[in-house]
């Protein structure tokens, strides 16, 4: 029995699943220490305690939002969220490259689908909705409040295309329709390598009619006066430079709130060649990621003349890593990989160092130092 969940334990979707359970459960301790005050900042009009958020890809299905967030987490992005729920590809389809800090997935977008994510993000609302109101008489209107839909923390929720859909508008519009009610900010993943033609819609035609489909159905529909969820787009690090600028001019013509940069990558560094999963198909995530990811933020940033809040994202394992993802022009960080490995006591870590880097350098806050190195 124990030899049977020891194998079971090395694999390494379930040992994905056994992570996301754990959080939906409150298995993993809580972070009570606040964050340090220079990690604050604002962004769409909502406040972050700290500017490190877990990627789209963990929680696939919106099981374990608390969970997360309370290990730390200033964000969580939940999803790739599709409209029909599909399995994904064949498995196995997650190969950990240990002595790299890698993984390489072809998961193809496994998702429960948007009527399951919408009823468990609509119960969580619910209850956050009744826990405000019998803690409003205890909270000081001076007190400054962090967070968004998700409570303490910001929530993103990153739509995706079914596999066998053809009409890909109609997929993130149904997204948008079930789901931006419930989220902080929105994204239209075009970026992931596993499933059939989705890259392509990173074209600046494809784009362009994409984005303005999208925004038109979030701007038809009836908001407060919060107004509705920023809409984002979640890039590939695997673009050109005649891509990059494609992407950038369709961005700033049509005022898109948000870019991540980036989604895994196709490419195989020499630092992973030698390694036995290495050709393996799929997106390669992690530290082989970091410089890859990074210049094309940089690329980004100068494009878009820091107009257009960028999320960095791809190979981040310390505060010093998401440092230069700020100072080549991120304003927020996201990992993924790094989590994995480290597990929940990387996210205090990553976020003091992130602290030092800042004082370190003479920055007040970390708004300071975005895109510092470009400006």
């Amino acid at each position: 029995m124990l030899v049977q969940w020891m194998k079971q334990l090395s694999d390494a979707e379930f040992a994905h699943k056994l992570a996301v359970l754990a959080a939906a459960r409150g298995w993993v301790p809580r972070e009570k220490r606040p964050d340090p005050s220079i990690l604050g900042l604002e962004v769409w009009g909502r406040k972050f305690s700290n500017p490190i958020g877990l990627a789209a890809g963990f929680d696939k299905n919106a099981e374990a939002i608390d969970g997360l967030l309370g290990l730390g987490f200033g964000f969580v992005e939940v999803g790739s969220v599709t409209p029909v729920p599909q399995e994904g590809n064949p498995k196995p389809r997650i190969f950990r490259l240990r002595q790299e800090g890698a993984i390489i997935n072809r998961c193809g977008f496994n998702s429960e689908g948007i009527v399951a994510v919408a009823k468990r993000l609509g119960a969580q609302h619910g209850k956050r909705k009744l826990d405000e109101t019998s803690s409003a008489s205890s909270t000081s209107n001076n007190d400054v409040k962090h967070g968004g839909k998700a409570g303490p923390g910001i929530l993103g929720v990153n739509l995706g295309k079914n596999k066998t859909s053809e009409d890909a508008a109609a997929d993130y519009v149904q997204g948008v329709h079930s789901l931006s009610q419930y989220s902080d900010y929105l994204v239209i993943n075009v970026s992931s390598p596993n499933t059939p033609g989705l890259r392509m819609l990173q074209g600046r035609k494809q784009l362009k009619d994409l984005v303005k489909k999208v925004q038109a159905a979030r701007d038809e529909m009836q908001w407060g006066e919060e107004g509705p969820p920023p809409l984002l787009v979640k890039i590939a690090p695997d673009l050109s430079k005649e891509d990059l600028e494609d992407i950038a001019a369709v961005a700033l013509a049509l005022r898109l709130d948000g870019l991540i940069i980036s989604n895994t990558t196709i490419s195989r560094p020499d630092s992973v060649k030698k390694s036995p999963v290495a050709e393996e198909t799929g997106g390669l995530s992690g530290k082989p990621l970091l410089n890859l990811s990074t210049n094309i933020l940089k690329e980004m940033f100068i494009l878009t003349r820091g107009k257009i809040p960028l999320i960095g994202c791809g190979g981040v394992f310390s505060g010093e890593d998401a440092y230069k993802k700020v100072r080549a022009g991120a304003t927020l960080v996201q990992l993924y990989t790094g989590f994995a490995y480290g597990g929940p006591a990387l996210i205090p870590r990553i976020k003091a160092e992130l602290a030092e880097c800042l004082e370190r350098d003479g920055f007040k806050s970390i708004s300071e130092a975005v895109g510092a190195d470009y400006r």
